[in-house]
Protein backbone atom coordinates (compact mmCIF):
# COMPACT_ATOMS: atom_id res chain seq x y z
CA UNK A 1 0.00 0.00 0.00
CA UNK A 2 1.75 3.04 -1.10
CA UNK A 3 0.90 7.06 0.27
CA UNK A 4 2.60 10.09 0.50
CA UNK A 5 5.22 11.36 3.12
CA UNK A 6 3.02 13.98 4.37
CA UNK A 7 0.32 11.15 5.46
CA UNK A 8 2.50 9.59 7.93
CA UNK A 9 1.68 9.70 11.65
CA UNK A 10 4.37 10.25 14.28
CA UNK A 11 6.90 7.70 14.38
CA UNK A 12 5.70 5.92 11.27
CA UNK A 13 8.52 3.60 9.20
CA UNK A 14 8.23 3.68 5.67
CA UNK A 15 10.40 3.25 2.62
CA UNK A 16 10.81 5.58 -0.10
CA UNK A 17 8.71 3.90 -3.17
CA UNK A 18 9.09 7.12 -5.31
CA UNK A 19 8.16 10.64 -6.15
CA UNK A 20 4.86 11.96 -8.08
CA UNK A 21 6.95 14.45 -10.33
CA UNK A 22 9.88 15.44 -11.37
CA UNK A 23 11.86 18.60 -10.98
CA UNK A 24 14.68 20.47 -9.93
CA UNK A 25 13.82 19.45 -6.02
CA UNK A 26 14.33 15.65 -6.97
CA UNK A 27 18.19 16.25 -7.38
CA UNK A 28 17.95 18.27 -3.82
CA UNK A 29 16.36 15.22 -2.04
CA UNK A 30 18.75 12.52 -3.67
CA UNK A 31 21.50 14.98 -2.10
CA UNK A 32 20.46 14.22 0.85
CA UNK A 33 19.75 10.34 0.90
CA UNK A 34 16.21 10.65 0.17
CA UNK A 35 16.40 7.45 -2.49
CA UNK A 36 13.58 4.83 -3.54
CA UNK A 37 14.56 2.02 -1.08
CA UNK A 38 15.75 4.20 1.63
CA UNK A 39 13.89 3.97 4.96
CA UNK A 40 12.56 6.74 6.98
CA UNK A 41 11.00 7.92 10.08
CA UNK A 42 8.90 10.76 11.23
CA UNK A 43 9.80 12.54 13.67
CA UNK A 44 7.46 15.51 13.56
CA UNK A 45 4.03 15.82 11.82
CA UNK A 46 1.67 18.26 13.35
CA UNK A 47 -0.69 18.89 10.31
CA UNK A 48 0.82 22.45 9.65
CA UNK A 49 4.65 23.36 8.80
CA UNK A 50 7.32 21.22 7.98
CA UNK A 51 7.50 17.18 8.53
CA UNK A 52 10.57 16.23 9.97
CA UNK A 53 11.63 12.91 9.36
CA UNK A 54 14.72 10.75 10.09
CA UNK A 55 17.25 9.39 7.44
CA UNK A 56 20.99 7.94 7.76
CA UNK A 57 20.42 8.58 11.15
CA UNK A 58 19.99 12.64 10.20
CA UNK A 59 16.76 14.13 11.07
CA UNK A 60 15.55 16.37 8.04
CA UNK A 61 12.68 18.77 7.64
CA UNK A 62 10.60 18.38 4.11
CA UNK A 63 7.93 21.17 3.31
CA UNK A 64 4.46 19.62 2.72
CA UNK A 65 4.36 20.89 -0.66
CA UNK A 66 7.71 18.28 -1.33
CA UNK A 67 6.23 15.78 1.14
CA UNK A 68 3.10 15.19 -1.02
CA UNK A 69 5.44 14.17 -3.86
CA UNK A 70 7.30 11.65 -1.72
CA UNK A 71 5.59 8.40 -2.52
CA UNK A 72 6.11 5.74 0.44
CA UNK A 73 5.26 2.30 1.35
CA UNK A 74 4.60 1.87 5.68
CA UNK A 75 6.69 -0.44 7.27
Amino acid sequence: MQTTLDMLPVGARARIAGFTRGGGWMYRLYQMGFTPGAIIEVVANHGRGPIIVRIMGVEVAVGRGIARRILVQPL
